[in-house]
C-alpha cells in the first residue's frame, strides 16, 4: 500500500481534490489521527456486477423473507456514523466531516438497510460516473450489510455502473465473488467508468 499525505483541506478545495486529485485518479483516502492522507495499492479489489457475484445460500432464505426494506441517502449521517463506531477505525472526524461535505455536494452516498423504522445495516460510497468506490459498510441487525450488498449490486446493474470497488481484499467479500486486478487493469477499468452517463439516486 503507499501513502500520500494531504494538506488540510477547507470547504472550498474538497471537490476539486477529490474529483481531480484522488478518487478519480485511483486512489482513496483514509484517517489517522488528525491527519488524512491518499493511499493506492498494487492490487486493487472489485465485487463483480456480472455473473460472477455470488453470495451464500443462508444470504438467499433472508432475501427471501423480505425482512429488510432498501433505501438511498435516508440516514446518510447514521451511516457514516455506524461505519466508523468500532474500536480501531480509519474514518477519523475528520475524515467523516469530509463525507459529509462531499454528500451535500452528491458524491457521497449511503445505500442502508431498514427493518421497519430501525436502520438495519449500511454501505458508504462514493459515486464518480459509472463508478461506485465502497468506502465502508456496517451491520446493527443481523445479514443487515449482507442483504445491503446484494441489492446494492442489483441497484448497480440496473442502473448501468460498471465499475464496484470495494479497494481492500478480505475474506468476507471473498464470499461474494470479489476479485482483485492490478493497479493498471483498475485504472483502465475506472477510465472507462468516468466516462459513464449515469445516475445513482434514481430508483432501480
Amino acid at each position: 500500500m503507499f501513502k500520500s499525505p494531504i494538506p488540510n483541506l477547507n470547504a472550498d478545495r474538497v471537490r476539486q481534490l477529490i474529483i481531480e486529485q484522488g478518487y478519480a485518479q485511483g486512489y482513496f483516502l483514509m484517517g489517522e489521527g488528525d491527519d488524512l492522507a491518499w493511499y493506492s495499492t498494487r492490487q486493487r479489489t472489485l465485487i463483480p456486477l456480472d455473473q460472477r457475484f455470488r453470495y451464500p445460500k443462508s444470504l438467499q432464505r433472508v432475501l427471501n423473507q423480505n425482512r429488510f426494506q432498501v433505501a438511498i441517502n435516508r440516514n446518510f449521517a447514521a451511516v457514516v456514523a455506524g461505519c466508523a463506531a468500532r474500536p480501531e477505525t480509519w474514518i477519523t472526524p475528520k475524515l467523516q466531516a469530509i463525507y459529509h461535505l462531499l454528500h451535500q455536494t452528491g458524491w457521497a452516498v449511503s445505500f442502508e438497510t431498514w427493518q421497519g423504522d430501525e436502520l438495519a445495516g449500511g454501505i458508504l460510497g462514493i459515486v464518480l460516473g459509472g463508478a461506485f468506490i465502497g468506502e465502508s459498510m456496517f451491520y446493527r441487525i443481523p445479514d443487515g450489510s449482507k442483504v445491503a450488498l446484494v441489492k446494492l449490486v442489483a441497484h448497480l446493474r440496473t442502473r448501468g455502473f460498471v465499475l464496484f470497488d470495494a479497494q481492500l481484499q478480505n475474506p468476507h467479500l471473498e464470499r461474494f465473488g470479489a476479485y482483485t486486478v492490478t493497479q493498471a487493469e483498475y485504472q483502465q477499468l475506472l477510465g472507462q467508468a468516468l466516462e459513464c452517463k449515469v445516475n445513482f439516486l434514481l430508483p432501480a
